[in-house]
């Protein structure tokens, strides 16, 4: 029997819980061609989204064709250009011959080395000689736009991880000639997106880098409960299982309302589930089996912390929220003020905390859990 949740990939068809709102909303871009920076923390169905969107736009516009990028581990220019080239070129192609033409003829000053993969279409790697590449990327730049111009066709690229090449070379000059380049395009729009929520905020949202107001930033929320509970029951009825509208709202309250883990958690309650009913002690032992998985994970992450960030995140598990108070400050050892700017900084640069509308929050609800209950006691 297939897993009826689906986390720690791409969720499709069936798998893809609600986001009707975000999801139209990515579909007009794509189909107008406006630029897209889709921004929220980790495990939030960014990538999701986008592979949802881009089905559902594609169906509708035979001439758009998009393609995607995805910069995990890329920490290079070089590596950059070479995923870029690929990803147009196949998507471009309906078959090898044009993929290798379409190569030849829009990448002729570069003359990159082509390595045939297998027969599916499209299936291409480039490799290109650095020093040429260095001095000329304009080729590899321009690519989908001068593809798109050649044939009648309509591109949108989306790119993964975009807040990697933060960590390239000289970044700042680097993101400088992107936008010099991308924002002259007019058959070609891009989807920029990435899991590094405090660096995807920096490159979009600070005016003093390249790529501010660069096009509709999009910022991507929570699933509401009302949309969450009908997913839960509806998977668990289509395996011949079923589960308490309790232990549904139970679910979504120990995961809150975060996409990764309610899949997870659900899908850990519906494995328990031997009789075929969920109930919400079901769901607790599933709960403390989650944050037992997790436990070596939080203790090894947790021992990265210095003790005036540890007791930041003691306050913000205890409730507090004033926590520059004299109060708060004495109570949990906190040396100042700038103590705990310099402390949120640091937890969100490591992305265990999150700051949305001036409200500072846990990133990862079962880290906050544990913390509470495990970590923080006696």
């Amino acid at each position: 029997m297939d897993a009826p949740f689906i986390f720690g990939k791409i969720a499709t068809d069936d798998n893809f819980t609600d986001r009707k709102q975000e999801t139209a909303h990515l579909v007009g871009n794509f189909k107008s061609l406006i630029n897209t920076i889709l921004i929220s923390p980790r495990r939030w169905g960014k990538s999701s989204l986008a592979n949802k969107a881009s089905g559902l736009a594609l169906k509708s516009d035979k001439r758009l064709r998009i393609c995607h990028v995805d910069l995990f581990n890329v920490r290079n220019e070089e590596h950059f250009y070479q995923l870029l080239a690929q990803a147009v070129i196949k998507a471009t192609s309906s078959r090898l011959e044009e993929a290798v033409d379409n190569t030849r003829k829009f990448l002729s000053q570069l003359i990159p080395r082509i390595t045939v993969g297998n027969e599916i279409a499209g299936d291409i790697t480039l490799g290109f000689d650095w020093d040429e590449l260095k001095r000329s990327p304009d080729e590899v730049l321009d690519l989908a736009e001068n593809i798109a111009s050649a044939k009648g066709l309509r591109i949108v690229v989306c790119i993964d991880e975009f807040q990697n090449i933060a960590s390239f070379d000289e970044p700042l000059y680097f993101q400088k000639r992107l936008r010099s380049h991308w924002q002259r395009h007019q058959k070609v729009s891009y989807c920029l997106y990435g899991s590094k929520r405090h660096m995807m905020m920096d490159i979009f949202t600070n005016p003093q880098m390249p790529f501010y107001k660069f096009g509709d930033l999009f910022f991507l929320g929570k699933i509401k409960t009302e949309h969450f509970a009908p997913f839960i029951t509806e998977r668990f009825a289509a395996t011949g299982k079923s589960i308490d509208s309790d232990a549904c709202l139970e679910i979504i309250s120990l995961a809150d309302n975060h996409p990764y883990y309610v899949q997870q958690l659900a899908q850990i309650s519906w494995l328990r589930a031997d009789d075929g009913h969920c109930s919400v002690q079901t769901v607790r032992q599933s709960h403390e089996a989650l944050v037992e998985q997790l436990s070596l994970l939080f203790v090894n992450l947790t021992e990265t912390l210095t003790n005036q960030q540890l007791a930041l995140l003691h306050a913000m598990t205890a409730g507090e929220t004033a926590f520059t108070s004299a109060e708060v400050m004495r109570k949990y050892r906190i040396s100042s003020p700038m103590s705990v700017f310099r402390s949120k900084k640091a937890l969100v640069e490591k992305d265990i905390l999150d700051i949305n509308a001036g409200t500072v929050s846990f990133q990862d609800p079962i880290y906050a859990w544990w913390l509470r209950y495990c970590y923080f006691i006696g």
